[in-house]
């Protein structure tokens, strides 16, 4: 195994934990941003209530993109699980 390869499946590695992980950090950063909103508008400071509706959103966008992360995942796994024996031999 050349440390070219090591590399490379490591840059991929952080490639699609990065677009799997994008999903619900941006739905999450998004209703931290409206709750705050609505907090500033109505001088409502509580800490508790960002929590909640960031917990429902990342749960609903995990039920909705599930499905694909579980894809990426599973072809990136069969690639490398492939790959393996010819990586061995290099």
């Amino acid at each position: 195994m050349t440390p070219e390869s090591v590399m490379t499946i490591g840059r991929q590695a952080l490639e699609i934990t990065f677009m799997l992980s994008a999903p619900l950090l941006l739905a999450a950063l998004a209703t931290g941003l409206i709750v705050s909103i609505f907090q500033a508008a109505t001088q409502i400071n509580e800490m508790t209530l960002s929590f909640i509706p960031k917990l429902l959103v990342m749960f609903l966008v995990m039920v909705i993109a599930g499905p694909w992360m579980l894809q990426i995942m599973m072809d990136f796994m069969h690639r490398l699980y492939t790959d393996l024996p010819w990586l061995a031999l290099s």
